[in-house]
């Protein structure tokens, strides 16, 4: 891997801009009301974070300018996410979101080569349809993507496919030095919704051990299916508090239970 190298993916890495605290704050409010010219600037203000991330894969025998696409997916992925009522740093939940996409990436590569062709085409095609959505203010249809890189839909179909890594449950979204979010707090419950395991055993008592805003969160999250994300602009706390004190109602429900 080489590290001296200034042009990564046509980018000069020696003249990447470097956003101070403020000026990230305020394009994330331009970004949060549908800027997308904000969405652009704060990209590029932290693809030194990127750079940074790819650097802890040294070791790796995988193209510099894979590692460093990648990496930017899951900086975009990071940004569009990023909740900051969650009371901290942008890199500090941005890091684990671009390191779990390169891991993924490494290790689907290492068993199952894609072509760099396929990888190309999957890659004109992500970033096709970002530039035709910041463009057109929507979300640009397959066929429309394909006509515009010159390829067909099936090609950018199988291409993107190729790419994907499975995501686990516990990889890491982001962590504040105490808990540890992970993919599975993030995402909606579907099947404690569908086919509830509340409903099968008797837990009213259990539930009567808990505080108001506990009830309040395991209802949210258990009964209705709610993601944390959710749950915390529902009862304006953050996303790490209702990580605690899901955990925490858990455990007396249980200790409860078992007693």
């Amino acid at each position: 891997m080489v590290q001296g190298k200034v042009e990564i993916c046509g980018v000069n890495t020696a003249k990447l801009p470097l956003l101070k605290q403020q000026e990230k704050e305020a394009l994330f409010v331009r970004i949060k009301e549908g800027d997308n010219e904000a969405r652009e600037e704060f990209i590029k203000g932290n693809l030194r974070l990127v750079l940074s991330v790819i650097k802890r894969f040294s070791s790796s025998n995988e193209n510099v300018d894979d590692l460093f696409q990648i990496g930017c997916i899951g900086l975009i992925k990071a940004i569009d996410n990023f909740d900051t009522t969650l009371q901290v740093k942008f890199s500090t939940y941005a890091v684990p979101m671009i390191m779990g996409e390169i891991r993924r990436f490494l290790r689907d590569n290492s068993s199952i080569r894609v072509s760099r062709s396929i990888k190309d085409t999957a890659y004109k095609a992500i970033y096709t349809k970002e530039s035709m959505t910041k463009k057109s203010l929507r979300e640009p249809t397959i066929a429309e993507v394909a006509k515009e890189i010159g390829v067909t839909k099936e090609e950018i179909v199988y291409a993107l496919d190729a790419i994907q890594n499975p995501m686990s449950l516990y990889d890491p979204v982001y962590s504040d030095g105490e808990d540890t979010l992970y993919v599975m707090d993030q995402i909606s419950d579907k099947k404690n919704k569908e086919e509830n395991w509340v409903e099968h055993l008797s837990l009213s008592e259990a539930m009567k051990q808990l505080n108001s805003r506990e009830h309040e969160i395991i209802v949210l999250r258990f009964f209705e299916g709610k993601t944390q994300m959710e749950v915390a602009q529902m009862v304006k706390i953050s996303q790490a508090q209702v990580s605690r004190l899901e955990k925490n109602a858990l455990n007396v429900m249980k200790r409860f239970l078992m007693a």
